[in-house]
C-alpha cells in the first residue's frame, strides 16, 4: 500500500498518462533553475505524499562553498538546536514503490564528481527513468494555467511524448549536466520546466509547484491531488489579483501577457512558433537575476 493517498494507476503506455514506467527518480535543485521555489516545492510535495524516507545524503564538503550556500540553524521538536548543512538527499520508498526523490542545492564546484555520485546512487537503486524538475521566470500571466514544457535528449522518450528536440545553445545548470551524464549511463531522462510570472518572482509560487506535481503524476501514472498545495495556489492567485486590481499599470501589463499567451496557445499556432517563443524567453537571461531563465525549458 502506498502511504498518504498516493496510488499507482494502471495507465497505458500508449499515451502521455503513465508512459514513464519502472523506478523513477525525481530530481530538483535549489538555485539557478528554481524560480519561485517551484521545482523544489514540487519535489518535496511528491516526497511527502509518497511517504518517502531519507536513505542517503551526499557529503557536502567537496562541493559547496559555505560563504554562498550557508548552513542553517533550526530548532528540533524538543527545543534543541541543530545545524543543517547544504547538500543532496535521496528519499526512497519503504516498500517496493517506484518513486524516488533527490533534493539538492546546486553545488559551487566539482560538478562532474557530484553528478557521478548521483548516478552511482541512481544505478544502485535500479532507477530506470529520471525526471528533472526546473522553473524559470517567463512572460507568463498568473491568471492562466502554468505552462509546463518538456524536453529530452532521448529519442525514445521524445517519440513517446511527441516532443521536438531542443535547439537551445547557451549556459546550462546542473540539471542539464546530470541529464547528459544520465543518458550516457543508460538512464532515459526528461526535463520538465514550469514558467513562473517574472513580475511576482520574489515570493514562492505554489501554483507553478502544483502544475509540476500534476504533470509528474500524469506521466508516472499516479493518482495524487495535493489539496493543501492546491489551496495555497488558489490563495496565491487571489493575492496577486488583489495587487493587480490596485495597480492599473500592472493590470494592463497582465492583459498584454494574457493576449500574447492566448495567441501562442491558440490552435492556429504552429509548433515552430511556440518553440521560437520559448527561445525568446531564454535569450533574456542576461537581463535578469538568479533563477530568471536558467537554461530554460529547451536547455536539455
Amino acid at each position: 500500500m502506498v502511504p498518504r493517498g498516493l496510488s499507482w494507476s494502471d495507465a497505458g503506455t500508449d499515451s502521455a498518462d503513465g508512459c514513464v514506467n519502472g523506478r523513477v527518480l525525481i530530481v530538483a535543485f535549489d538555485g539557478w533553475t528554481d524560480a519561485g521555489e517551484a521545482s523544489t516545492r514540487a519535489a518535496t510535495e511528491l516526497r511527502d505524499r509518497a511517504g518517502l524516507r531519507l536513505a542517503r545524503s551526499i557529503d557536502p564538503e567537496p562541493y559547496y562553498d559555505y560563504q554562498f550556500s550557508r548552513p542553517r540553524i533550526s530548532i528540533r521538536g524538543d527545543g534543541t538546536r541543530e545545524i543543517v548543512w547544504p547538500g543532496a538527499q535521496l528519499y526512497t520508498p519503504a516498500d517496493d514503490g517506484r518513486l524516488l526523490v533527490l533534493l539538492a542545492q546546486e553545488p559551487a564546484r566539482s560538478w562532474q564528481a557530484f553528478v557521478a555520485e548521483i548516478l552511482d546512487i541512481a544505478l544502485a537503486h535500479d532507477v530506470e527513468h529520471m525526471i528533472l524538475l526546473g522553473s524559470l521566470l517567463a512572460d507568463a500571466p498568473h491568471t492562466r494555467e502554468t505552462p509546463i514544457t518538456l524536453s529530452s535528449d532521448n529519442e525514445e522518450v521524445r517519440d513517446r511524448l511527441q516532443l521536438e528536440r531542443s535547439q537551445y545553445e547557451g549556459p546550462v545548470g546542473l540539471s542539464s549536466v546530470l541529464a547528459d551524464s544520465a543518458e550516457t549511463a543508460g538512464i532515459p531522462t526528461l526535463m520538465m520546466w514550469a514558467q513562473v510570472p517574472h513580475y511576482v518572482h520574489s515570493t514562492p509560487n505554489p501554483k507553478a509547484a502544483l502544475a509540476l506535481v500534476r504533470k509528474v503524476a500524469s506521466l508516472v501514472g499516479v493518482a495524487v491531488e495535493p489539496e493543501a498545495l492546491a489551496r495555497e495556489a488558489e490563495q496565491w492567485q487571489q493575492g496577486v489579483d488583489t495587487i493587480a486590481d490596485d495597480d492599473e499599470e500592472m493590470a494592463e501589463y497582465i492583459q498584454q501577457l494574457e493576449h500574447t499567451r492566448d495567441t501562442v496557445e491558440s490552435p492556429e499556432a504552429s509548433g515552430e512558433a511556440i518553440a521560437e517563443e520559448f527561445e525568446r524567453y531564454l535569450r533574456r537571461d542576461d537581463d535578469r537575476g538568479k533563477g530568471d531563465r536558467g537554461e530554460g525549458p529547451l536547455g536539455s
